[in-house]
């Protein structure tokens, strides 16, 4: 009953902003919500608390008690969605899949996958030393278990 009521009227709030999205959301057992969003442009505190405000001023604690907690997600959380992916490219990321690790500048996202590049120091084909190649790499986002920003300081 309370998730059904929170889900149409979290969905009403995102309504409000599109360029926000929902990455998570639950409800503990102890009747603790627990929303977690992104968006295209990043997410304001003033954000969040829009979308607080849209579900708790609608909700009647009379009839259930509940806790309420809309964040953003974090600077290190992990890119889950096509549409994360969409708006961190130019960024450098991480991604692993089941069977490699790579790092790279992220210049596409699609629904589907993404696509990776980098340079690479490799050994010369003719004769002795290195040089440097433009690698590019077709990840499909089915295949990815993990892929994060890579924060400079």
């Amino acid at each position: 009953m309370l998730k059904e009521k929170v889900t149409t009227l979290l969905e009403a709030a995102l309504e409000e902003n599109e360029s926000l999205f929902l990455l998570d959301f639950s409800i503990g057992a102890d009747n603790k919500i627990k929303i977690t969003l992104d968006g295209d442009h990043g997410v304001t505190l003033q954000d969040c608390m829009n979308v607080s405000r849209a579900i708790e001023h609608n909700l009647d604690r009379e009839e259930e008690d509940f806790a309420l907690e809309v964040a953003s997600a974090g600077a290190a959380s992990p890119i889950k969605l096509p549409r994360q992916f969409r708006k961190n490219i130019g960024r450098k990321i991480e991604v692993k899949t089941l069977d490699s690790e790579l790092e790279g500048t992220l210049t596409e996202a699609t629904e589907e996958s993404i696509t990776l590049e980098w340079k690479d120091r490799e050994p010369k084909p003719v004769g002795k030393g290195k040089i440097t190649v433009q690698k590019k790499q077709l990840i499909a986002i089915s295949d990815i278990k993990e892929a994060k920003v890579i924060l400079k300081f």
